[in-house]
């Protein structure tokens, strides 16, 4: 396959530097920001296939040379790749596999992030699908303490006292992402008074969950909101690093 990759950008552009795509001779996968753009990019790599040429690079004016709106210009490197797996973005450690669970695992998915979603119960995590991937543990807690610097976690058990324990052991690491909590204002303030005697700062805490959406109780609704929510935060940093454009 022909990895895609925006290399440099001056002006307004459809995607910012970073951003790739794979094409294949009959399959793509990401996107460097569609239109004309992509297309002529798409067509270039799918010669570069039938031709056997490893590396190449493009740069479009995007509206002299394509007629694209943005007025930008964008820079582009094609090099030939070996097929791998699905990227892995940060982590997403989901704690409790019911409906919502479930769904939030489903819907963080398809975005740059690597949901998992853990339970005491094998019966619940088998009906997240052959697609999520899935961890029956006795002692949930030992995956926050084994998790990577950085990772997300998203408390959903079927126990308050569970949750409240996952949710300190989150929060005392100190280099979460994303720290949420399923529950009411009510339910935060029973965990205040137990994180308190637990000497935990309970700032960086997220509970309810997605509290700045429209509420609605619907599980499929509820993931959405909390997976923008979670992506919110997690992007954020990977945004804050990208190289200054380029005025033309």
């Amino acid at each position: 396959m022909i990895r895609v990759r925006v290399t440099r950008v001056w002006g307004s552009t459809p995607r910012e530097p970073g951003a790739e795509m794979c094409v294949s001779a009959d399959a793509l996968e990401g996107t460097i920001g569609g239109g004309q753009l992509e297309y002529l990019a798409i067509d270039r790599a799918r010669r570069m296939i039938a031709q056997g040429e490893r590396q190449a690079t493009m740069t479009v004016a995007l509206g002299p040379d394509i007629g694209q709106c943005c007025g930008g210009r964008v820079e582009l490197a094609l090099d030939r790749e070996r097929p791998t797996p699905r990227e892995v973005g940060p982590p997403v450690l989901i704690f409790g596999a019911g409906h919502v669970g479930r769904a939030l695992a489903r819907a963080l998915r398809l975005l740059p992030l690597t949901p998992r979603l853990i339970d005491t119960r094998a019966a619940e995590l088998a009906l997240a699908g052959p697609d999520v991937p899935t961890t029956l543990s006795v002692i949930p807690e030992a995956e926050i303490r084994a998790a990577p610097a950085g990772a997300a976690y998203v408390i959903l058990t079927h126990d308050h006292a569970l949750d409240f324990l996952l949710a300190v052991e989150a929060l005392r690491r100190r280099d979460a992402a994303y720290v949420g909590m399923i529950g009411s204002r009510t339910k935060r303030a029973t965990f205040a008074h137990y994180a308190a005697r637990e000497g935990v700062d309970l700032s960086a805490l997220v509970c309810p969950l997605a509290a700045g959406f429209p509420r609605d109780k619907r599980p499929q609704v509820i993931a959405a909101f909390a997976a923008a929510e979670i992506l919110s935060r997690m992007i954020a940093p990977a945004i804050a690093s990208l190289p200054a454009t380029v005025g033309i």
